[in-house]
């Protein structure tokens, strides 16, 4: 019998295809994704490429962490590690509405400038399938990983991509810290915690 999906554990490489599949029905409705992928099937032929290009080093270093069940998921990125950019691009200029090109590689170049210079944990995605939502679990995976920031005294850092969780993210100590907006591309908000 599978644990509460409030077990939050570490996925192993050979998972990434089911996390990729949570992350592609949590950001269904997400401004950000559905702006790069305007159309479904653009959308969700391209996700399942996109993520291990921009997250896939947190699974190598045991920072993709997921819930009992797969319906939920943060990707972290350790202290000097980054997401792959030049293959973050190609997939991008492979599948992204191609009338929005230009605004999502510049929103692109602005979030990877908008980082701090200091070392710090990166949380590239974070995810919870449409039927795991408001119960907690977004909470508890935030948890998880600030809980390892706070134990190592390190700045954590994220990009908002909806309006909508930027209170769930300030809750869990992280603040404001500008707001990214190019062209059309909906707003994404920068955000920073410091350890406690």
């Amino acid at each position: 019998m599978a644990g509460s999906p409030f077990d939050i554990r570490s996925a192993r490489p050979d998972e990434m295809p089911q996390v990729g599949s949570t992350m592609a029905a949590a950001y269904i409705t997400d401004p950000f994704a559905r702006f790069v992928w305007s159309s479904p099937h653009e959308y969700l032929r391209a996700v399942p490429l996109f993520i291990p290009e921009f997250a896939g080093g947190s699974f190598e270093r045991g920072s993709a962490y997921v819930s009992a069940d797969f319906s939920g998921a943060a990707l972290w990125l350790p202290p000097m590690v980054h997401p792959n950019d030049e293959a973050v691009e190609k997939v991008v200029r492979d599948t992204a509405t191609p009338e929005h090109l230009d605004d999502v590689l510049s929103t692109f170049e602005k979030m990877d400038q908008s980082h701090p210079q200091e070392p710090h944990w990166y949380l590239a995605v974070i995810g919870v399938d449409a039927n795991g939502q408001g119960r907690g679990l977004g909470a508890a995976l935030m948890r998880h990983a600030v809980a390892r920031c706070d134990e190592e005294e390190s700045l954590a850092y994220l990009e908002s991509t909806s309006p909508r969780s930027i209170s769930l993210y300030e809750r869990h100590g992280f603040e404001v810290i500008g707001k990214i907006q190019v062209g059309a591309f909906p707003v994404v908000t920068p955000m920073l915690r410091k350890p406690r």
